[in-house]
């Protein structure tokens, strides 16, 4: 059985898939080329330092990970279809934020918007959404 850990990783990965028309990985490299309707790459980031709660042992993390959200530039207005996007994810993550009773609750911040250049590869806009998974375990592997 997977630790706790991968189960919600794969949850929020399943929460992100419901977006339409974007294509979800997770922790892909940066394409050349991006899915006409955007790409959403889960980073699984760091799961931090643990509070722990003696008698039973439990450990409370809060798990810094990331969803990066990238488009093909040359839309007539990138700025808009990564919003669109950046919405359609907000909305997939509220439809369940305790991951279906794994976590206790999730978090996400601002968007990072940056452009991005890959050499040998047409010019991407993307977005970088810090998101905070808060959760307990009875290990710190588990």
């Amino acid at each position: 059985m997977p630790s706790i850990r991968e189960q919600i990783l794969a949850a929020l990965l399943a929460r992100l898939e419901t977006v339409n028309g974007a294509t979800v990985k997770r922790e892909a490299p940066l394409p050349e080329t991006v899915p006409a309707g955007g790409l959403i790459i889960l980073r699984d980031g760091d799961p931090g330092d643990p509070d722990v709660v003696l008698s039973p042992v439990i450990y409370l993390w809060e798990h810094q990970t990331e969803i990066e959200i990238i488009l093909q530039r040359g839309q007539d207005d990138d700025s808009a279809a990564l919003d669109n996007l950046l919405m359609a994810v907000g909305v997939a993550l509220a439809a369940d934020r305790s991951l279906g009773g794994l976590a206790e609750w999730l978090v996400w911040g601002a968007p990072k918007t940056s452009g991005l250049a890959i050499d040998g590869a047409a010019a991407l806009r993307g977005a970088m959404v810090p998101v905070t998974i808060h959760y307990a375990s009875p290990d710190p592997l588990g």
